[in-house]
C-alpha cells in the first residue's frame, strides 16, 4: 500500500539526496582512488566511476545512459577505460573513494551514528520500490551487493535513488525531444543548472555547439535572443520537472509520509556540512 505524499515531498528528498551522491565526481579523494587504478584524466575517471556498475559496456551504452555527454568524448575513453582497470576494481576504487569522502565532509562522528544507520534503512526501504526496466543506471546499481557499513550502504541507496530519477528524467526530455545538449543548455539557462563554462568542460560540448542548441531552441521559441528562456521554454522546463516527480514517485510512496520526512531531515542536515566543507566548486551552479 502506497502512502500519500504531501506536494513535492519526493522532489525535496531528492535534491537533499543527490548533493551526497554527486560529491564524488568532484572530490579529491575519489580522484586518488581513481588515479591510484590508471583512470587519471577526470573524463575518464567519472565515466569509470558512473558506468562500472553496467559492467565492461562500451561507447554507445554509456553515451545512451548517461544522455547530455557528447558522445566523441565519450568515445575517447570508452571502452578503454576497462582494459585500464575492470569494472570490478573499478567499484573497490568508488568504494574506497566515498568512504574516505564521507568520513572528510561529515566527520567521523556524524558517518557512525545511529542517524546514519537510521538514514541507510530508511533509503534502502525507499530504493527497494524503484523499477528496473527503461532505468538502465538504476538496475545497473540494484544489482550490486549492499555495503555493510551504514555510511556506505546510505550512499549506495542514495545512488540507488538518484539514478533511478536520473533515467526517467531522460525518458521525460526525450519525449520533450531536447536532444542531449539542448536539455542542459535549456536548463542551464532556467538557472537550476550548472554553468555553461562546467557543461562544456565537462561534458565535451564546444562553444559552436553550444550556440547551435540556443538556435535550434530559438527556432522553436523556447529561447529568446538574449539566451533567455521564453514563457514557453519556462512552461516546458516546469513540465520536465513534474513528469520526473510523477516517474520517480514510488520509491517515496512506498517509504511513507514519515519516512521521506525524516530522511529528509537527516540528508539534509549532512548536505548543509558537505556543501560548508567546500564539497563543490563555488561557481558551479547559475547561468554565468
Amino acid at each position: 500500500m502506497t502512502t500519500p505524499l504531501p506536494d513535492r515531498a519526493g522532489r525535496r528528498c531528492h535534491n537533499v539526496l543527490n548533493p551526497l551522491h554527486s560529491a564524488i565526481y568532484f572530490s579529491p579523494d575519489m580522484a586518488r582512488e581513481m588515479a591510484a587504478i590508471g583512470h587519471g584524466e577526470s573524463s575518464a575517471a567519472y565515466f569509470a566511476t558512473r558506468a562500472a556498475a553496467m559492467g565492461p559496456v562500451g561507447a554507445g551504452a554509456v553515451t545512451a545512459a548517461f544522455y547530455n555527454f557528447s558522445h566523441d568524448l565519450v568515445a575517447r575513453h570508452v571502452p578503454g577505460i576497462w582494459r585500464t582497470a575492470s569494472p570490478e576494481e573499478t567499484l573497490e576504487a568508488r568504494t574506497r573513494g566515498v568512504d574516505a569522502t564521507l568520513r572528510r565532509l561529515l566527520g567521523e562522528e556524524a558517518v557512525t551514528s545511529p542517524e546514519m544507520a537510521e538514514a541507510a534503512e530508511l533509503a534502502l526501504r525507499a530504493a527497494e520500490a524503484g523499477s528496473r526496466p527503461a532505468r538502465p543506471l538504476y538496475a545497473a546499481h540494484a544489482d550490486l551487493p549492499v555495503p555493510e557499513e551504514p555510511h556506505l550502504a546510505f550512499w549506495h541507496a542514495v545512488t540507488l535513488l538518484r539514478e533511478h530519477r536520473g533515467d526517467g528524467h531522460i525518458a521525460v526530455l526525450a519525449g520533450a525531444e531536447l536532444d542531449a545538449l539542448e536539455a542542459i543548455v535549456s536548463h542551464s539557462a532556467s538557472g537550476r543548472g550548472q554553468q555553461p563554462k562546467w557543461l562544456m568542460r565537462t561534458r565535451g560540448w564546444t562553444t559552436d555547439d553550444w550556440s547551435a542548441a540556443e538556435d535550434r531552441l530559438r527556432k522553436r521559441g523556447l529561447m529568446d535572443a538574449e539566451g533567455e528562456l521564453t514563457e514557453e521554454g519556462v512552461a516546458l522546463r516546469k513540465r520536465i520537472e513534474e513528469e520526473t516527480d510523477r516517474l520517480d514517485r514510488a520509491p517515496y510512496e512506498h517509504l511513507g509520509a514519515a519516512g521521506v520526512e525524516r530522511l529528509t531531515e537527516l540528508a539534509g542536515g549532512w548536505t548543509a556540512k558537505a556543501v560548508a566543507a567546500g564539497a563543490f566548486p563555488a561557481d558551479l551552479l547559475g547561468k554565468g
